[in-house]
């Protein structure tokens, strides 16, 4: 209970009203929460019972109806999308809602409602470097993760998922290629195997989805893409390789980070009993995560509309 015990003589009512407006919010809160008797409150915390309830009957101010109605609004976008903290939640109550607040208001109201995000985990990769690769390009990239204009850069990377038939633990795969100027994934693959066809297929969805596309293509030292038909297929396409260092994931970071983002979402802490299960959950994050998703290094933006900004720009 937090109360703090006030010391001296007893204010005039009138006066307490605007003084220890915070003693009687919490004498309100501890009595419909906890159930205290209002008596033994007012004792505790030294203030008039005459005082305590003209504040009660008083009229809500305005700033309090507010408060109430953003609460409302925070804990319905709480409720479907626990992964959210409160800066993401400040930005989709003014994108979605149309509530213009800043991040301290919402911070508040989020500690007060006992509303936090859920937990972030660490990523563990599944990308296995080859043993005798064939092709290795040198880190042209060079943690230069900004871009001026779409497809100027893109990123890729393999990732892995489980799910349960039973008791028996199974595993598919998801390939993906981002693009570092709006942070769009550009295509991606999904599959029961972590072979050359994933990669590949990946790269092949881009191309054909971006034709004209020539961009730094940067990617980790895993088996596919040290492979010399992979490095044929970039140069017919135009583009430069570009690969991390061994053991120096940060030289990939912003691919790992989406990884990163999809499973703390929607995949940590959730069992997934069906192949068609972890697909679909895999299709919907990708579609909201590029149309729906607002990001501040964006300028608050989900990554087609930074896009499509570019393309009528242009």
């Amino acid at each position: 209970m937090f109360l703090k015990k006030t010391r001296g003589n007893r204010e005039e009512a009138g006066l307490s009203l605007v003084r220890h407006e915070y003693i009687y919010q919490a004498i309100k809160e501890e009595h419909e929460i906890h159930h205290y008797p209002i008596r033994s409150l007012r004792k505790f915390a030294d203030v008039s019972r005459a005082a305590y309830y003209k504040w009660l009957r008083r009229e809500e101010p305005e700033n309090e109806m507010l408060n109430k109605c953003i609460a409302s609004e925070i804990e319905r976008i709480h409720t479907e999308s626990p992964d959210k903290g409160y800066r993401r939640i400040r930005d989709e109550l003014e994108r979605y809602h149309g509530i213009d607040v800043n991040d301290k208001r919402v911070l508040r109201i989020c500690r007060k409602q006992g509303i936090k995000s859920t937990i972030k985990y660490s990523n563990n990769g599944c990308t296995r470097q080859a043993k005798n690769p064939q092709y290795i390009a040198g880190n042209i990239l060079n943690r230069e993760f900004t871009a001026e204009k779409p497809n100027e850069k893109w990123l890729t990377d393999v990732t892995e998922f489980h799910y349960y038939m039973g008791i028996e633990k199974r595993k598919i795969y998801l390939s993906a290629i981002l693009d570092l100027h709006d942070r769009r994934i550009v295509s991606y693959i999904i599959n029961d195997i972590n072979n050359n066809a994933l990669v590949f297929d990946t790269f092949d969805a881009a191309v054909k989805a971006n034709p004209e596309a020539q961009p730094l293509f940067h990617s980790d030292r895993g088996f596919q893409y040290t492979n010399r038909t992979f490095h044929a297929k970039l140069e017919a396409a135009g583009m430069t390789q570009s690969m991390s260092r061994v053991a120096k994931c940060i030289d990939n970071g912003p691919m790992e980070g989406f990884w990163g983002i999809i499973k703390r979402e929607r995949y940590y802490g959730k069992r997934f009993t069906s192949r068609e299960e972890v697909v679909k959950m895999i299709t919907d994050y990708m579609k909201y995560y590029n149309t729906k998703r607002l990001q501040r290094n964006l300028g608050v933006l989900t990554p087609m509309e930074k896009y499509e900004i570019y393309l009528q720009a242009a």
